[in-house]
């Protein structure tokens, strides 16, 4: 098994165990989070030290939760550059400086370049720790008793459960190359292309084969979601904490405002 296959098992395990975080209802969480990214991306693109106090919603539901950092840092690290593609451009096209550091100035792109890197860790910490501290069954049903569309939720854990599909053909065809060059991973880049053409054939037709057989035992293109506890006062409390610390957050620069307290009290 390759270690995507493990990755992808381990937040399995994740949201399989029993904290306060994971006893919450899905749809509580799910909505919190939405209303997260939400307010994450609604500040101003030159915003930096206004994101920094929401790093806690995150870190709480991990904390919270128990998960360990590493899976999830892991993950984001991966997709960081795509983040970095979206903004990696900036600096040449906005110029114009905004801030100083000592006698350097700082221009907008560069800003504008931090902000979405930080805009990205927050997102993604935060839809990363709600897998874990849910899991994807647990996780659907919470979005379709929210109104989420059934056909996008059934899509949704179909697109999770076949990239099990696709790690399990990428680790055997990992092993095969291994087996065949006597342990030399070194690949030119026309062994990648062909290679990532027959693990796509391979995923689609392991996949035809996964859809017979779901047929044959009676799938009529729903997918049977357990069904979860009924919404309490824990779940209301805390998606009225959540909601009422992300306000304040947007209202108020939180960082500045600690930190001009700081320099009063201990001058």
């Amino acid at each position: 098994m390759t270690a995507s296959w493990h990755d992808l098992a381990r937040m399995e395990e994740l949201g399989r165990m029993d904290t306060p975080i994971h006893r919450l209802d899905a749809r509580a969480k799910a909505v919190v989070t939405l209303a997260f990214i939400g307010v994450v991306m609604s500040f101003p693109r030159l915003t930096l030290s206004a994101l920094t106090p929401l790093l806690l919603y995150p870190v709480f539901l991990l904390s919270a939760g128990r998960i360990p950092a590493r899976p999830i840092l892991k993950k984001i690290l991966v997709a960081t550059p795509f983040a970095l593609a979206v903004g990696l451009f900036n600096p040449l096209l906005d110029r114009q400086p905004v801030a100083a550091i000592g006698p350097v100035p700082v221009s907008g792109g560069w800003v504008s370049l931090l902000s979405i890197l930080i805009r990205f860790l927050l997102t993604s910490g935060a839809a990363l720790a709600l897998v874990a501290c849910t899991g994807m069954h647990r996780l659907g049903a919470g979005l379709e008793r929210i109104g989420v569309p059934r056909i996008f939720v059934s899509q949704l854990l179909f697109l999770h459960r076949y990239l099990f599909v696709i790690s399990d053909e990428a680790g055997t065809m990992r092993r095969a190359v291994e087996i065949r060059s006597g342990g030399n991973r070194t690949l030119r880049l026309r062994g990648f292309a062909s290679l990532a053409g027959q693990l796509l054939i391979r995923s689609m037709d392991r996949a035809d084969r996964v859809y017979r057989a779901m047929v044959a035992r009676g799938f009529d293109g729903q997918i049977r979601i357990p069904r979860e506890t009924a919404f309490g006062w824990r779940d209301a409390a805390f998606i009225a904490f959540s909601l009422a610390f992300f306000a304040a957050a947007r209202l108020w620069n939180l960082a500045e405002i600690l930190g001009r307290l700081c320099t009063e009290t201990f001058p």
